[in-house]
């Protein structure tokens, strides 16, 4: 059965009436088929009861799980305080979970996810959200060892003063969890990642870090530390928008034999960092700074690495997640990195994603990883 796949968008005063407007515009480009999957990426200004009505009115039971983010993106570009949904029909059929307690304990619910790996052994892919601001998402891909399929999840982002995100799953939805859709069907799923930051020759210590808080590089405030790179003073990179915005300048951490990518969700009152994920004292750290070229090159690079993993199978649609840095970063050129997937994939190739507050991939460990500052691509095909 051939796989089809269409993604509507649209932005209205509240969410029922904007995931409405989406959802309809996806049945009408889907046609007569009947839906069998849908993700959603909603704005986190829409209240999430609004959004899961009006989608819930149009498509009834239908398996959905989704999350929030500032800014959807579809093929056609990015759209600011939206709603975008991606249906599927065809030979895809979707199990979906809501998982409490993310926040709390992603042991626990990583461990919850992974007993339904194992009861069920005929599944395709793998897709999953969870809080962006809170919950250790390096438990979580520690309690999912590798599967033998494809798994490819992001955190959701929200409003980065208040730290509110939702997840969506069905009709359930809230802050703090973890959602999930099992795929099953005839079809093939590549993954890509890649990045556009690079160091630039600051070299730090991580002398004190405890838990989320990364507190000081080199003995010092690591406010401090940015107010000697940059110019502006310590006490300032505790208020908007610095506080936000040192998201774009994250640490390369050394881990091993490879430099993993960590970066702030804001600056506190304190000076200190807020991750979410823990970087360990005595690790070496490297101030890295992306630019838009960099950001371009990488999301050629993720289409091609993701049509790459599809062994010659037929793309017929995209999952991008990109961290919520390249938002920022591109804000003067905004949609620039979907404008680089469509060399790549073609202007119609159907694109549905949003903004995140990190991603995470099938790893090269017992383990998926973690990312920030990533653009990850998945794609679906079909056999030509």
């Amino acid at each position: 059965m051939t796989l089809h796949f269409a993604v509507g968008q649209a932005h209205a005063l509240n969410g029922r009436e904007a995931s409405l407007q989406a959802t309809h515009q996806a049945l009408n480009r889907l046609g007569p088929v009947t839906p069998t999957f849908g993700m959603v990426f909603a704005s986190h200004q829409y209240q999430a009861r609004d959004v899961v009505s009006g989608i819930s009115g149009l498509l009834g039971d239908t398996p959905i799980i989704g999350m929030s983010s500032p800014v959807g993106i579809t093929n056609e570009g990015a759209h600011p305080n939206s709603v975008v949904i991606a249906l599927m029909a065809g030979d895809v059929q979707a199990e979906t979970h809501w998982i409490p307690g993310f926040a709390q304990s992603a042991r626990e619910a990583g461990a919850k996810l992974m007993k339904t790996v194992i009861d069920h052994k005929d599944y395709r892919a793998l897709l999953f959200f969870a809080d962006g601001f809170n919950g250790d998402a390096d438990q979580l891909c520690n309690a999912i060892p590798n599967v033998t399929f494809p798994l490819a999840g992001a955190l959701s982002s929200g409003d980065m003063h208040t730290g509110h995100s939702y997840q969506m799953a069905g009709p359930q939805t809230g802050g703090g969890a973890l959602t999930a859709a099992f795929l099953r069907g005839d079809f093939r799923v590549g993954i890509g990642a890649a990045h556009g930051w690079n160091p630039v020759g600051a070299q730090f210590r991580v002398t004190r870090s405890r838990g989320f808080w990364l507190r000081t590089l080199d003995g010092k405030p690591a406010s401090e530390t940015y107010a000697r790179l940059f110019g502006y003073p310590a006490r300032d990179w505790a208020f908007p928008p610095l506080s936000h915005l040192a998201r774009l300048y994250p640490l390369g951490v050394e881990q091993g034999d490879q430099m993993t990518i960590r970066s702030p969700i804001r600056v506190e009152a304190d000076g200190s960092f807020r991750m979410n994920a823990p970087v360990r004292d005595g690790t070496d750290a490297y101030l890295l700074v992306g630019n838009r070229v960099s950001c371009e090159n990488a999301a050629h690079a993720a289409a091609q690495q993701a049509l790459k993993s599809l062994d010659g199978a037929k793309p017929v649609f995209a999952f991008v997640m990109v961290d919520l840095a390249w938002e920022m970063l591109l804000k003067s050129h905004p949609g620039a990195e979907v404008a680089a997937l469509r060399e790549i994939f073609g202007s119609d190739l159907p694109i549905a994603g949003g903004y995140s507050l990190g991603q995470i991939i099938p790893g090269k460990l017992p383990a998926p990883q973690l990312l920030n500052q990533h653009i990850v691509v998945v794609a679906f095909g079909e056999d030509s």
